[in-house]
């Protein structure tokens, strides 16, 4: 009994020393190709090793009368042996299959070291496309996804053609008045200068041809500068010589030599007729008539505009009328002034029929008329015939406008001057 007791021992204590070593192991865990094979490797050592050394050394050290005993039991002694031996072998196989297993979420990461080459997508032998890795940087993106779509590409045209014809960021010149502002047109002679380049054997005049269109060296094509001011032009020319890669910083000067594009047509009483050249967009009629150098007997002025097809008719002497702006393309006539009256009745000295002056004004008329028959005549009544036909009265205090207490009225040809008292309605 005690043999068995101590055969059982020993193989108990077998089976501790072979469990300690794999449960180890399994703190430091190798996964991959090799862990595979050295489990592999430790099966077919087990199967070829002799029986445990362990189980020989206590038997070798077991005393020499239980050996001598053991005779009586010789084939159950050895069963139990290899039985020992036998769940040995079982015990190191399964922890050892239990080892290779392991996966890597199931230990700690630090720990883990692996044999296996690293799956990345630089990995010699398998390149990923170019709209893959592209990919792969979004998120939620996958290589599939993007199989066959084309690279970003740069349109080197139309950035080209956006840079040319980008509008330059200069003052806006219909903000201006027009008598401050001109925009150059056919037959124009501009002096561009490239102060980037001064040569003083290269002209710098340059006309502007039919059609609006400029030629110059440093550009290719032609460029369109009709309607533009020599502001806007300089700008656009900087654009085109930086497009087109001649200066970094190009600088250049746009001024006009000579205007011919804008002129006007004058006739009529005056001394020289003919057309007359406008240096700006618009100027005012006294400067065209002074220009004309009209003649004594000219009194008005028959404008008729070129944009709206408008006439108009200025009396000369009248200062606020000779304002109204002449443009491009506008015909100005001077002709006679024809006869104009205004006509005085009621309590005054001289009532009936009187020439009539531009400007003339209520009291200029009464006194023209011989003044007021009485002093206590200071109620005046002016009828003015309406565009209907229609006679429109206003009355007026005399004495309040001499006082200066109201304006004193302007007439209008054929006004009627009625002195007398009136009164208010």
């Amino acid at each position: 009994m005690k043999k068995v007791l101590s055969a059982a021992f020993i193989s108990l204590a077998v089976c501790t020393l072979t469990v300690s070593p794999a449960r180890s192991q399994t703190g430091n865990v190798r996964v991959g190709p090799l862990a595979d094979d050295k489990a592999a490797s430790t099966k077919s050592d087990e199967k070829k090793s002799p029986p445990n050394e362990a189980s020989r050394a206590e038997r070798k050290s077991a005393p020499a009368g239980a050996a001598k005993n053991s005779g009586s039991e010789p084939s159950s002694r050895r069963e139990q042996a290899r039985k020992g031996d036998a769940k040995d072998r079982e015990t190191s196989t399964a922890l050892t299959s239990t080892a290779a297993t392991v996966t890597p979420t199931e230990t700690n990461p630090s720990s883990v070291t692996s044999d296996a080459p690293s799956r990345t997508s630089d990995a010699p032998g398998v390149p990923l496309p170019v709209s893959a890795r592209g990919a792969s940087k979004e998120p939620g993106g996958s290589p599939d996804d993007m199989k066959g779509a084309p690279a970003p590409t740069t349109n080197a045209s139309t950035n080209s053609t956006n840079t040319a014809t980008r509008t330059p960021s200069m003052p806006v010149a219909a903000s201006q008045p027009l008598t401050s502002v001109y925009r150059v047109g056919a037959g124009d002679v501009l002096d561009i200068r490239l102060l980037n380049h001064a040569d003083p054997r290269q002209s710098t005049l340059y006309t502007v041809m039919a059609g609006g269109v400029l030629e110059y060296p440093a550009i290719a094509d032609p460029v369109t500068v009709a309607g533009m001011t020599t502001e806007e032009l300089a700008a656009q020319l900087v654009a085109e010589l930086r497009h087109r890669a001649v200066y970094d910083k190009p600088q250049v000067r746009v001024s006009v030599r000579d205007y011919a594009s804008h002129t006007v047509l004058v006739s009529g009483l005056v001394s020289d007729p003919g057309p007359k050249t406008l240096q700006r967009e618009a100027v005012p009629l006294y400067v065209v008539v002074a220009w004309a150098q009209p003649k004594a007997e000219a009194g008005r002025a028959v404008v008729v505009s070129h944009a709206s097809g408008k006439s108009a008719t200025v009396d000369l002497n009248d200062a606020t009328a000779m304002n109204m702006l002449v443009q491009q393309s506008d015909v100005v006539t001077l002709v006679t002034r024809p006869p104009e009256f205004f006509y005085t009745g009621g309590e005054i000295n001289s009532p009936g029929q009187k020439d009539f002056h531009a400007g003339m004004t209520l009291t200029q008329a009464v006194l023209a008329s011989g003044g007021a028959a009485r002093p206590d005549s200071i109620r005046i009544k002016v009828s003015r015939q309406g565009a209907d036909g229609r006679l429109v009265s206003t009355e007026y205090n005399l004495r309040e406008i001499e006082e200066g207490k109201i304006p004193d009225p302007a007439l209008q040809p054929g006004d009627r001057v009625e002195v007398g008292r009136y009164t208010r309605k």
